[in-house]
């Protein structure tokens, strides 16, 4: 989806990762050689979901980073059926499963209710700032500007936070019932720079997406 298929967050700050549900991803090839970075957000103490963009193709491995320690080699992942890396897709979701518990709390997925246009959210990740610093955790405050069907979308502004390289697989979070909530994946700009145009989610109330993941995840917390 977009120009800017391996999207660190504009305009946020740097978060302590000693407890954070946000991880980073390294996707490595069979031959063991690096393939990017993505970001991924804890569902259960086992499973971990990101876009589906950021395992496909030549990967063959994923280790998860938790900011400190040394990364661990997810089991297994999957990619939603569906998703195809040509011409966009509304199905950029994957799940990464471990073999052991992260020891993490894990955020609830939104399946109570739509994103409201309008609405505070909060989008997090370890990519790039506008100052290029990489594998860094950073979170900041957005305003949701279109809801549809299957994609949520944010715009660019000077005055509210972005995402960029490296923060593609994570989520935009709202509030529901006093918790943060999962509302969609990270998944692509409309710019092949990251200080303009618009982001887009893939839309967790999408039922096909709803469904690829707790097909999967059956235990997800969700509100």
């Amino acid at each position: 989806m977009g120009s800017a298929p391996s999207l660190g967050i504009l305009n946020g700050t740097a978060c302590s990762t000693g407890a954070s549900a946000v991880v980073l991803l390294n996707m490595r090839d069979k031959d063991g050689s690096g393939l990017g970075a993505c970001s991924g957000t804890l569902l259960t103490q086992r499973a971990i979901l990101t876009a589906a963009h950021c395992v496909d193709g030549d990967v063959r491995s994923v280790s998860v980073y938790l900011g400190s320690g040394l990364p661990i080699i997810a089991e297994s992942f999957v990619a939603h059926p569906a998703y195809r890396s040509s011409g966009g897709s509304t199905a950029d979701a994957a799940i990464i499963i471990m073999a052991e518990p992260i020891g993490r709390t894990p955020i609830p997925l939104l399946l109570g209710r739509d994103a409201r246009v309008g609405e505070t959210a909060i989008v997090s990740g370890w990519g790039r700032t506008q100052d290029a610093v990489t594998a860094t955790l950073h979170a900041g405050s957005t305003t949701i500007s279109a809801v549809g069907g299957t994609l949520l979308e944010t715009q660019y502004s000077a005055n509210v936070s972005s995402v960029c390289s490296g923060d593609s697989g994570g989520s935009i979070l709202v509030s529901e019932g006093g918790a943060w909530t999962i509302a969609g994946i990270t998944s692509a700009t409309s710019a092949n720079v990251c200080n303009t145009g618009t982001n887009y989610y893939v839309g967790i109330r999408n039922s096909s997406v709803s469904s690829f993941i707790l097909g999967i995840v059956p235990d997800a917390a969700r509100r």
